[in-house]
């Protein structure tokens, strides 16, 4: 496992510092300071930019069809291809993700959570909750707050928080599982469930979960608009909805490099490391199709949710938009 993960070390590295050098002379010293950034940008207000044309969710059904990355296929036809994509990638896909983004997932998913914070006693539903990572870093800052808690009054909670991580993709949540003995977190066991279900028809109740999230896994579904009426559906009032979304790069040079990046390198690494560069390209070519910030926000507000802001990380290479049910 080692040596494999060197080998993709080492054509990452190299494949990526080509088309550093064939671009402009400026960008590697850029990318790089962008990289080592882990400070976030300060949510952008409304209006206070011009936002670059994209997409409503709509926009890209054409009646009965719908995107798949730079395709477009049958509706019918899109949950089986995208569950086939997760599939093939489940049992490489925390490696990948660390290759692929040079470990930075891992800040965007705490700064996520950071933005959920979560609380003792909350009842969290992560939905494209795939091999754990967003739901267990839930659970880990519930159990915190559960023992701040306890020592401010005395006294045991009454009642402990649980997580439920749900994907419409088995494998993945298979993967997850595999990692719970080894988490250093309280009662991990009997904190988390798991669900294999479709984000656009959820198996809960109305009003089941005081927060819900979705990391990297909106793009994917085959009707944002019913994945959002979902979340709001099965939040309790007051219910706060996070999301954690590849977006639109704002700084034109990073944009250039992130392109070139993306792209020509994933697949390849795709190919390299997972022996699957089709199914790299899609996940690739899903984040171009995927609205900008600022539509993006005007559907969640379309689909009933108040509060809408979002934040931007590394320049708009991701986005956190949250939002609220009142």
């Amino acid at each position: 496992m080692l040596a494999g993960r060197t080998r993709a070390g080492g054509v990452l590295a190299g494949v990526a510092g080509s088309l550093v050098r064939a671009a402009d002379a400026r960008l590697p010293s850029l990318w790089a300071a962008r990289l080592l950034s882990t400070e976030a940008e300060e949510a952008t207000p409304v209006g206070s930019r011009e936002s670059r044309p994209g997409p409503k969710a709509d926009d890209e059904e054409v009646g009965d069809s719908v995107s798949f990355g730079f395709s477009s296929v049958d509706r019918s036809e899109h949950k089986g291809l995208v569950k086939d994509v997760f599939e093939k990638v489940a049992p490489k896909y925390d490696a990948m993700n660390d290759f692929m983004s040079f470990f930075l997932h891992r800040h965007w998913k705490d700064r996520f959570v950071g933005t959920l914070h979560p609380f003792a006693g909350q009842k969290h539903l992560d939905v494209a909750g795939g091999t754990g990572d967003v739901g267990f870093r839930v659970l880990r800052e519930i159990r915190r707050a559960e023992e701040a808690l306890a020592v401010r009054r005395n006294a045991e909670v009454e009642s402990a928080g649980e997580v439920c991580i749900c994907d419409i993709n088995g494998a993945m949540l298979e993967e997850g599982k595999k990692k719970v003995a080894g988490l250093d977190i309280r009662d991990a066991e009997r904190g988390l469930s798991w669900v294999e279900s479709d984000a656009e028809s959820l198996p809960f109740d109305d009003e089941s979960f005081d927060t819900y999230t979705i990391s990297f896994g909106i793009r994917n579904v085959s009707d944002i608009d019913a994945c959002l009426s979902e979340a709001r559906r099965v939040l309790k009032r007051g219910g706060h909805f996070c999301c954690l979304e590849f977006s639109q790069v704002n700084n034109e040079v990073l944009r250039q490099v992130y392109d070139l990046y993306s792209m020509n390198v994933i697949p390849y690494i795709g190919q390299a490391y997972a022996g699957d560069a089709h199914s790299y390209q899609y996940l690739v070519e899903s984040i171009r199709k995927f609205p900008d910030q600022e539509h993006f926000k005007e559907i969640i507000e379309a689909n009933g949710f108040r509060g809408v802001r979002y934040e931007n990380l590394l320049d708009g290479v991701v986005a956190i938009h949250s939002g609220f049910k009142l």
